[in-house]
């Protein structure tokens, strides 16, 4: 209760241990697409992110940790609550539910498909598993095949790890999506 008091007031107090991300995010833009991929902003970076081109994010981290840490009420307080999506997963290497993170990839592909200026940082907690799975779909959702959605994340984000499970899960999402009438 005490992280979001302290967003409210202005002050968001962060309990993230020290880290790469204490002395500053490193954002991997993936090509010209206008989405990045990093790990956890800290506190610093989060009302810096403007500076850096991005105009909307999307958390990947599991509700536990968002609320513990306060990064997604951050987020939204430093950029407004229609510009931030939540795609609450846990990383344990198996199928993921779209559930969980289809809306907030639909989200990231609608806004970079209607706001030209638009640019997506997506994020969890290393930057390497959870984000480049749902970064994979937002491109997979803007048109790019399998292998050149993944050679564009692999290319651009070193730490990226294509999870065969999360991959799949990604591609299932799409095929009972596209074979539904609308």
């Amino acid at each position: 209760m005490g992280v979001l008091r302290s967003v409210r007031a202005g002050q968001w107090r962060s309990r993230e241990a020290p880290g790469p991300a204490a002395v500053g995010l490193s954002l991997s833009w993936i090509g010209d697409e206008r989405i990045a991929v990093s790990g956890v902003p800290s506190a610093q970076m989060v009302a810096r992110l403007a500076e850096q081109g991005v105009t909307h994010v999307v958390n990947c981290r599991p509700r536990v940790q968002v609320r513990w840490y306060g990064d997604l009420a951050a987020e939204r307080a430093a950029l407004g609550s229609d510009r931030v999506a939540h795609a609450p997963m846990q990383d344990h290497g198996l199928p993921q539910r779209p559930a969980a993170w289809a809306a907030a990839a639909r989200f990231a592909a609608r806004v970079l498909d209607d706001q030209p200026q638009a640019a997506v940082l997506i994020h969890c907690s290393a930057g390497r598993r959870r984000s480049v799975m749902v970064a994979y779909a937002v491109l997979r959702l803007r048109g790019h095949d399998r292998s050149q959605a993944a050679a564009l994340l692999l290319r651009y984000r070193k730490e990226a790890v294509l999870v065969p499970a999360y991959v799949r899960s990604v591609e299932q999402w799409l095929a009972a999506t596209r074979s539904t009438p609308t």
